[in-house]
């Protein structure tokens, strides 16, 4: 029995429009916006100018919207499962058609149906962090001499909460090496594609350089299946942890129990924080009113955030 029909693609997210389910009010469809984002922004690395910046957020925002109403209805995963086959190849298109429960014509409706490729995705997904730490960064203060934008940002919501919904775990990433190095036996192109798995996401971000250096730094060669690769990065990123937690406070002349503490009980929660006086512990013995006590504290502080959202996760002692 066939699960797909036309009536379906007309009705749903898929359509060039369709009536939210909420609202009642016309949205534009899953085709339409993915049209738009191939027409726009065919690198999205590219992007340059602010305002291009906020209208690619806009659009894959309203991308990622649809997405997740699609998520709901077996006809998208379908969709994405037929990319994956190869449709020159008869006895695939057969085995996946019978998989799926389609018709011909339920494939031919699929067919019509333009996917952005995964790898393209990623892309987007990689540029919208990216946007998304950058906006961060200027409303934190990005600096005395940042000539103040003339772009209002307000009305720009990021789906922070729809990007995690599709987080992949380091396992994964680490899994994704194994598979990956088998096939490619080419070290530049496997960092290429990890760097672009791991941009995509919001909280592995932090960790690229560690995972592209284990990748460096290790023959993956002799490393037999996917739980040994896992296992030889955690003991990598754990010794790198503790080499980074020591130069760290070496740099910046920290009180060193005080220090270990502070990053241990921060690592725990998965954030530092610079409430309390925990941290103020941490600093090297300097007067509160030393003009240059509270730039000191910021920089720890940012330092060792910076160290957490790299380490948290991996385990071990600093």
């Amino acid at each position: 029995m066939s699960r797909v029909s036309n009536n379906v693609f007309r009705s749903t997210a898929f359509s060039a429009d369709f009536a939210c389910a909420a609202t009642g009010a016309a949205k534009r469809g899953f085709i339409e916006v993915v049209k738009e984002l191939e027409e726009r922004f065919p690198d999205p690395a590219a992007i340059e100018k602010e305002a291009d910046k906020k209208a690619f957020v806009k659009l894959f925002g309203e991308y990622l919207r649809l997405e997740n109403i699609l998520q709901n209805y077996d006809e998208f995963a379908s969709l994405k499962a037929l990319q994956e086959v190869d449709l020159n190849d008869a006895a695939a298109v057969e085995e996946f058609k019978a998989k799926h429960y389609l018709s011909d014509e339920d494939l031919q409706a699929l067919q019509a149906i333009t996917m952005p490729a995964e790898r393209k995705v990623q892309d987007y997904r990689s540029t919208y962090n990216d946007v998304r730490d950058w906006i961060r960064k200027e409303r934190e203060g990005g600096g005395g001499d940042v000539t103040p934008s003339a772009i209002d940002w307000n009305d720009v919501v990021f789906e922070v909460d729809l990007l995690k919904s599709q987080e992949i775990n380091l396992d994964y990433i680490l899994e994704l090496i194994f598979e990956n190095n088998k096939k490619l036996k080419d070290k530049t192109t496997l960092v290429e594609d990890v760097r672009r798995v791991i941009r995509a996401s919001i909280g592995n971000r932090a960790k690229e350089e560690l995972v592209v250096d284990f990748i460096n730094h290790t023959n993956l060669d002799d490393l037999g299946d996917k739980a040994t690769v896992i296992d030889a990065f955690f003991q990598y990123a754990q010794a790198e942890q503790q080499r980074e937690a020591q130069a760290l406070i070496d740099e910046e002349k920290l009180n060193a129990d005080a220090a270990k503490r502070y990053i241990t009980n921060s690592l725990k929660r998965e954030y530092a924080s610079d409430s309390g006086t925990e941290l103020n512990a941490v600093l090297p013995k300097m007067s509160p009113l030393n003009p240059q006590y509270l730039t000191k504290k910021q920089t720890v502080f940012q330092k060792i955030a910076a160290f957490v959202e790299k380490f948290k996760g991996v385990g071990g002692q600093v």
